[in-house]
């Protein structure tokens, strides 16, 4: 094998250095300052340039150990077994792979183990050693054979008993459980707000929480920590026979040791695939973090055939799912005016790519946010981003900071139009612009707001055109919308050109209206028949977006008769209630808001659903039905199938009750699938939703299962 350069045992010795710090940070001081998707990247360098290079594989390299050294802060102690790491997959390519080379190493005895299934969790690796069913002792990792000595601490945890539970005759002589200590979600927020309101410096993430609170020195500060334990092993076992590692769990359980509910064994590795989207798609529907799956050979007569490398075990590999958290640099904290006027902090940070998009900014709600996250303006945070879910800053990385970082002060002053900022209510976190009408940032905000999708879907009505619109002066609010004309369009730049044409006829320096201009013109024209329940969001009504308007919509069919209703017809309506009852009546208390409606109508828009002519409506075979859609249906999207239920004379609503028809679910479907098996609502599949809108309700009853 070649013996490599120079410049490749500088990078090998470079990413080295960088990796034993990290895990020295991470498993022993519990202040990690790099992502695990940073750590990962560099490991699968360093592991590339050793495959490679066989010669700069050496005994001491980070690809060769495990975990980190334990602390000082606590005991020593020996494992039973090693605890080792697992080997990763970032792809289903990688994951077929490794499932290749178990089968030829396996033989016949593949097919009839089969593979468990079960999320990682992002937390502690923890081993716990019962000895006649009594819990004598819990460890940390460590450096995989020694550990520390955390037993005082665990024995505070709820979830792990102290003694085994069960029949005396069949408990295990000496039991060794490996498993992760994590801390809910929940209840890392709400750890992190107490510590901020103590002066103290918040946790990064759940798991550095998990880690810290197992590592008090104080057994009583651990206890006050809803800290949770899973199983997700077993090491050392002495008087009991385990043929499969999943009647191993079913044992645990037996003993009251938790073990989790999502495991499953599959038969081979398409069905692994299955279940690693499965989880995919409910990836944030649990109480904890996970950041993959672990994939293991069920039979542990297998896993002891298969063996393991010096570092893990050949028989298990962990699937990880791309990182949706990054560390970065803060540079600033500023704010944005909102179309209802809320005054929104947000974060400006270097820019990094997290969670397949490159993230430079991130809402940070409001002030009182900012100090219960404990995040100055120069900080290295922790940043995460879900999917599709808004960016979100977690916490700082507090190791980090050299006192140059500065704290964020909310202004007192719109920075849009100088108006006092203040609360609306007495108490209220969230401080507002009073300047409503007139304020440059939620005028633009509002336009924005009314162009979208969800709401009027005005093409070309983006951020640029809206800026453009306020600049030169053609809009005091959003009434005057329709009433833009070609003539006031050419008093804005965004919205004109050279006329070469004119150049010749009419001299040069003669501007016209360009393919912009004259689309936003027909996009106007063409929104004024839009639904009502488009009108009722394009109106900025607190509290009424793409979910509730159709419910509005439904009981008041045309803006006279929802201006007219009283505050207790309002919260009649299923779906309204009384904070939506009384932010509609407030919004119509308002003189140039009613004037906004007033002008609207006057330029042709029609602020109602009403009958068209004699066939032009499609056959009402809804028309009373109250029908709930959840997750996406194949051939519509969330507004055109709303639209569907409308048009035929159904309501779509928002939530299900007990009032609800039919609940028709698609892919990836939420909480409200639950609440329609809980309810014993009949629901419907996307090809009982076609029949539904063809055949009508009768039809599609029958068809329709109850859960």
């Amino acid at each position: 094998m070649a013996e490599a350069p120079a410049e490749i045992r500088e990078r090998h010795a470079e990413l080295s250095e960088l990796l034993n710090e990290a895990r020295w940070r991470y498993h022993v001081l519990d202040a990690p300052t790099m992502s695990d998707g940073e750590f990962d990247a560099l490991m699968r360098e360093l592991t590339e340039l050793e495959e490679r290079f066989g010669g700069l594989r050496t005994p001491d390299s980070p690809s060769q150990q495990v975990g980190g050294p334990p602390s000082t802060t606590f005991d020593a102690v020996t494992h039973l077994s090693p605890m080792q790491s697992l080997d990763n997959a970032f792809s289903f390519d990688e994951l077929h792979h490794w499932g290749e080379r178990v089968a030829r190493e396996a033989g016949a005895g593949l097919a009839e183990s089969g593979f468990l299934c079960e999320l990682k969790i992002d937390g502690l690796a923890v081993v716990l050693v019962y000895e006649q069913g009594r819990l004598v002792r819990a460890a940390t990792r460590g450096d995989g054979r020694v550990g520390e000595d955390i037993t005082v601490n665990v024995r505070t945890i709820k979830g792990i008993p102290d003694r085994l539970a069960g029949d005396a005759r069949e408990i295990p002589e000496l039991l060794e459980i490996r498993g992760e200590v994590f801390l809910g979600i929940e209840a890392f927020r709400t750890l992190n707000e107490t510590l901020v309101e103590q002066g103290r410096a918040p946790f990064a993430n759940p798991r550095n929480a998990a880690a810290g609170s197992l590592r008090q020195k104080d057994p009583r500060v651990t206890a006050t920590r809803p800290l949770a334990f899973i199983a997700h092993g077993i090491g050392v076992a002495s008087g009991v026979t385990i043929e499969r590692l999943s009647e191993a769990y079913a044992l645990l359980r037996e003993f009251g040791i938790p073990t989790s509910e999502q495991a499953r064994v599959v038969p081979d590795l398409d069905a692994v695939e299955t279940f690693i989207n499965e989880v995919a798609d409910h990836r944030h529907d649990y109480v904890h973090e996970i950041d993959g799956v672990v994939v293991k050979i069920d039979r542990r007569a297998l896993q002891d055939r298969l063996g393991s490398t010096s570092r893990a075990p050949r028989w298990a590999i962990a699937f990880k799912y791309p990182p949706e958290e990054v560390t970065t640099k803060l540079l600033d904290i500023r704010v944005n005016v909102g179309r209802t006027g809320r005054v929104t902090p947000y974060a400006v940070m270097e820019p990094v790519f997290v969670a397949g998009s490159t993230v430079a900014m991130a809402t940070l709600h409001n002030g009182f946010e900012v100090e219960r996250k404990g995040v100055l303006i120069g900080d290295t945070v922790v940043l995460r981003k879900a999917g599709d879910v808004i960016p979100e800053i977690l916490g700082p990385v507090t190791d980090l900071r050299d006192g140059t970082e500065r704290a964020f002060v909310m202004p007192t002053q719109c920075p849009a139009c100088r108006s006092e900022l203040r609360p609306e209510k007495e108490g209220e976190k969230d401080i507002r612009c009073p300047n409503q009408r007139s304020c440059p940032s939620q005028l633009r905000e509002r336009l924005f707001h009314l162009a979208s999708r969800q709401a009027l879907d005005i093409e070309v009505l983006g951020w640029q055109a809206a800026d453009a619109l306020l600049e030169a002066g053609l809009l005091t609010d959003e009434g005057d919308l329709f009433t833009l004309d070609e003539e006031g369009l050419l008093r804005a730049d965004f919205f004109t050109r050279n006329a070469r044409k004119a150049e010749r006829d009419a001299g040069a320096g003669e501007r016209v209206l360009s393919a912009n201009g004259h689309k936003l013109l027909a996009n106007l024209e063409e929104v004024k028949a839009r639904p009502f329940a488009k009108f009722l969001v394009a109106l900025s009504i607190r509290h009424i977006g793409k979910g509730v308007a159709p419910d509005v919509a439904a009981a008041f069919p045309n803006i006279e008769a929802l201006e007219a209703a009283s505050f207790e017809e309002l919260s009649a309506v299923e779906g309204i209630g009384p904070t939506i009852a009384e932010s509609i009546r407030e919004w119509f208390a308002t003189d140039w808001r009613r004037e906004i409606v007033t002008k609207w109508q006057a330029a042709g828009c029609v602020l109602a659903d009403e009958p068209g002519e004699p066939g032009e409506q499609l056959p009402q075979t809804l028309a009373g039905l109250s029908i709930v859609v959840t997750g996406s249906i194949e051939g519509y999207t969330r507004d055109s199938v709303a639209e569907a239920i409308v048009a035929r004379g159904g309501k779509s609503a928002s939530s299900v009750s007990k009032k609800t028809d039919f609940v028709v679910v698609g892919e990836s479907p939420g909480s409200k699938y639950d609440k329609a098996v809980a309810l014993k609502r009949p629901i419907l599949d996307g090809a009982g939703f076609a029949v539904l809108l063809a055949e009508g309700p009768e039809a599609a009853a029958a068809v329709a299962r109850t859960e």
